[in-house]
């Protein structure tokens, strides 16, 4: 579903080639960081265009 705003762990873990559960921190790293930037966060999921941002600095 490329038009989803939200990406899931599984789906982090197959665009970058890592384990599911390096993948879980990775998606609990983000969120903790759009947590103090004072952002809403869903668990478990990660808004796509904040992912992109993070993986092509």
């Amino acid at each position: 579903m490329e038009d989803c705003r939200y990406v899931k762990a599984a789906e982090v873990a197959e665009m970058i080639g890592v384990s599911r559960a390096k993948a879980y921190k990775m998606v609990a790293e983000m969120n903790e960081e759009l947590k103090a930037q004072n952002y809403l966060v869903i668990s478990g999921r990660v808004p796509r265009k904040y992912l992109m941002e993070k993986l092509y600095q």
